[in-house]
């Protein structure tokens, strides 16, 4: 007689998940076998379960990760020369502790950007905070925000977060404006946090694409110096993906199976 009210009462407190595991064993015949610290346990590890898979949304949705990607999904066997032992040192994350930066370079379609977000997802599955950017929209936004007095604050939030991804750097060369703006972001986070960064410029290219030869330095300085480089070739995925026949997708999907 007292399950409902108790349920409700559950609800009321904020502590849904052992509501409804109240709810399920309730409605489970075999619950009785279990003892009264058992039956607890199980509603205590729902609320927890519960709980941070709230907090992962969260981080998901305030990271604004360009792809749905997970480093489980990663295809090693794809012939663009990702090293399978740095990408699996880098999944485990120990690089994130030690502030480090991660730099991915290749012709357009391998797969950089996915990756990226795929080192993203993992991150936030760990608890940290994640943000993504593409470089020329975030420019556009740090110049909207010099406008409307927001400039400094937002070099701030950029500046805090665990693990920042900048998305498609070296499409054009920088502004006087964007050399200041890249550099502020660096510094800011120089030894409190990750970068990563990917592009379709090799790194011994940057410097032209920077633009200043004293700032360019100066942003190299803190971006490549302390950093996992991947290298990746080949030819597009999507071309490749296209190229697949149903019945090597068949084999795939029996081998993943």
């Amino acid at each position: 007689m007292l399950a409902h009210p108790t349920q409700e009462q559950l609800i009321a407190l904020g502590l849904t998940g052992m509501a409804k595991a109240l709810d399920d064993q309730r409605r489970s015949p075999d619950i009785v076998a279990l003892g009264f610290e058992e039956r607890l346990g199980l509603l205590v590890d729902r609320e927890a379960a519960e709980r941070e898979s709230r907090r992962m949304a969260t981080r998901l949705k305030f990271a604004a990760l360009r792809h749905d990607a997970s480093i489980e999904d990663v295809d090693l066997r794809a012939p663009r020369g990702l090293d399978r032992a740095l990408f699996q040192r880098l999944a485990a994350g120990t690089w994130l502790d030690r502030h480090e930066g991660v730099l991915i370079t290749g012709p357009t379609g391998v797969g950089k950007s996915w990756l990226a977000c795929a080192l993203g997802h993992k991150a936030c599955r760990d608890g940290r905070r994640v943000l993504y950017h593409r470089i020329p929209r975030l420019f556009e936004a740090l110049a909207l925000s010099r406008a409307d007095g927001r400039h400094a604050r937002m070099l701030k939030a950029l500046a805090r977060v665990d693990l920042l991804i900048l998305d498609d750097w070296g499409l054009a060369v920088l502004t006087q404006a964007e050399r200041e703006d890249v550099l502020e972001i660096l510094e800011d986070r120089h030894g409190r946090g990750s970068t990563i960064v990917t592009s379709q410029a090799p790194i011994e290219a940057w410097h032209e694409v920077i633009g200043s030869p004293t700032l360019a330095d100066a942003i190299l300085d803190r971006l490549v110096h302390n950093a996992h480089r991947i290298e990746l070739k080949g030819e597009s995925m999507r071309k490749l993906r296209a190229k697949r026949t149903p019945a090597s997708e068949a084999l795939d999907a029996g081998q993943k199976a």
